[in-house]
């Protein structure tokens, strides 16, 4: 006697008695991914017509640097949500146009006109390697779900390892969600270990987390997410030069926290920053925590290296500087000298963040916490078994990370560009970056009302601000960060290069040409530093305001960096024509 399933499906094929669900499911064999090996398969033909489609969205060679035809933002807020889910399923090829229309506008990052942050066009290998496994579902959870997929987080653990002076066989790392998802797993590690009761009773003691002026603004994020409250962070006063964070200033406040008998949960050293290219001096830090152990009762404070903006300068490590095989110039060898000799001591962290979506070249997110210890973090992180995940094979991160389901996209983009590019690629790319910014110096040290505000940078960014004409750039800029009298000119002509940049944005997304070329899109920074006259921040207007480029394209050319002083001097011009 058939069966109910019999009746309405038979052999699972399309035939005129199966019900309408077994067509449907039929038809659907072609929308999705076919098991085996077929050369008409679905999933092959729509990536092949999708990269067409995105392909047209490109410029020709000298267009804008958005995608499409058309920049301008096609929703409104909140009534973009005012929409149902189709009642009726509908044609592969339809939805993926409609997929692929959504990018009209959008910022091209492989454009060489595209400057206005870290944000670095990823390379060819970890884009395929982060779209393979969206194909075949790997969970790196643990590893029956992964197999040897996890190759990939296990060997980028070494590789790094390797690269930050550790042992590679001891060190460990979790790709996560981001440079703040790398911040918060390095909140939560020093909470377990300095209080070790917190797991099970929650926190319920005032452990600080020391931090620099200077640093990400994440902070706020992890100390407000893991409960131990915003209240927390201590921050401490930077050197108003170097942008450091003042090691005399932290030994006192460590000092004193410790007398009091105040556990320091961690003290986080930022290792290269997005603007200000900043780099605390971690060897003396660990120096400091290592004289004042945190009181009786309490475990040993973390060192947390933030170095998603800064961890690639390790690439240097092995290279000749004095041979100089790719042959950079005298003056970017220097730079890179300095970045090696201060990024190098992230050797003495427990743990590291980094980031392949910055200057990996990496699509996001492709973000890692590496820990210099995996059997403490693994054992003191641990959580119990689970009866329904079984461990079949030796990795099986389940029981320590915040995530459960992790994909491999992550893991698989950062390990293929370790892979692809090697040391020798990454340098160049590196010190090629760095020679077009220090080209872009040049040119505006030439420019009397431009001048560069952090002369002493040593990373990608150039921040520069432009006055009036007939204005000593250098002259001006001195007296507005050393005397408190320029003061009210400082917010002035901070208001005028907030103008400047919104009007470069406008002319950007409105398709404006300055000498019969496209305007790049560019972006200023609205306080990367504070005046000499404001060490601890506490005048929120006593800052200073910056044009910026971030040149991390590899298509940039000389010629592209002189038209953006071209752009900056028109617009310039343009904005003091209404003041």
């Amino acid at each position: 006697m058939k069966t109910t399933t019999d009746k309405v499906w038979h052999s699972g094929k399309d035939e005129p008695a199966d019900a309408k669900w077994a067509k449907f499911r039929e038809l659907m064999t072609a929308e999705f991914p076919s098991p085996y090996r077929d050369e008409n398969d679905p999933l092959a033909k729509g990536i092949a017509e999708a990269i067409k489609l995105v392909d047209n969205l490109k410029q020709e060679p000298g267009g804008p640097a958005y995608l499409g035809k058309n920049s301008k933002l096609e929703y409104t807020y909140p009534e973009v949500k005012n929409v149902a889910i189709p009642q009726n399923h509908s044609e592969l090829d339809k939805v993926i146009g409609e997929c692929v229309k959504l990018f009209e506008g959008m910022p091209n990052v492989n454009s060489p006109l595209t400057m206005a942050n870290v944000w670095p066009q990823p390379n060819t290998a970890s884009i395929i390697a982060s779209i393979l496994p969206l194909m075949f579902m790997p969970n790196i959870i643990e590893g029956e779900f992964a197999w040897n997929v996890h190759k990939a987080e296990l060997e980028s653990a070494g590789m790094l390892g390797n690269l930050f002076g550790w042992n590679p066989k001891n060190t460990g790392c979790v790709y996560t969600y981001g440079g703040s998802g790398c911040w918060f797993y390095g909140v939560k590690y020093a909470l377990t270990r300095v209080l070790p009761d917190s797991r099970e009773k929650g926190v319920r003691t005032d452990a600080k987390v020391l931090v620099s002026t200077q640093s990400h603004y994440c902070r706020a994020n992890a100390t407000d997410w893991s409960g131990l409250g915003m209240d927390n962070i201590v921050q401490i006063p930077t050197d108003p030069q170097t942008n450091q964070m003042d090691v005399a200033l932290l030994e006192a406040k460590v000092k004193e926290l410790v007398e009091a008998g105040t556990p320091i949960a961690s003290v986080v050293c930022t290792m290269g920053t997005t603007d200000a290219s900043v780099f605390d001096p971690i060897a003396h830090v660990r120096e400091i925590l290592d004289k004042y152990p945190n009181p009786k009762g309490y475990g040993k404070a973390l060192l947390y290296a933030d170095a998603v903006a800064g961890w690639s300068w390790m690439v240097f490590r092995y290279y000749d500087f004095e041979n100089n095989p790719l042959g950079f110039s005298p003056e970017v060898i220097e730079i890179l000298k300095q970045n090696l000799d201060i990024i190098k001591g992230i050797e003495y962290a427990d743990a590291i963040g980094v980031d392949f979506h910055k200057f990996g070249f990496a699509p996001y997110t492709s973000s890692c916490f590496v820990y210099r210890d995996s059997a403490e973090f693994e054992s003191i992180m641990r959580r119990g078994s689970y009866a329904y995940l079984q461990e079949v094979t030796p990795y099986n991160p389940m029981y320590y990370t915040l995530e459960v389901s992790r994909s491999g996209a992550g893991s698989l983009a950062g390990w293929a560009t370790l892979k692809y590019l090697g040391l020798e690629g990454l340098q160049a790319i590196l010190g090629g970056i760095l020679e077009v910014r220090y080209y872009f110096q040049n040119l505006i040290e030439k420019h009397k009302n431009f001048v560069c505000a952090d002369p002493d940078n040593t990373g990608f960014i150039t921040l520069f601000r432009v006055y009036a004409d007939g204005v000593n750039g250098d002259d001006q800029y001195r007296k507005e960060i050393e005397d408190p009298a320029h003061r009210a000119e400082l917010i002035r002509n901070n208001e005028l290069t907030a103008a400047i940049g919104e009007k470069l944005f406008e002319w950007y997304l409105n398709g404006h040409k300055v000498n019969g070329k496209f305007t790049p899109h560019m972006a200023y920074s609205t306080g990367f530093r504070t005046t000499s006259y404001n060490g601890d921040g506490t005048d929120s207007q006593a800052v200073v305001y910056a044009l910026k480029t971030y040149p991390m394209n590899v298509f940039v050319t000389p010629e592209v960096m002189q038209h953006v002083v071209d752009c900056v001097v028109a617009a310039r011009d343009e904005v003091m024509k209404t003041l």
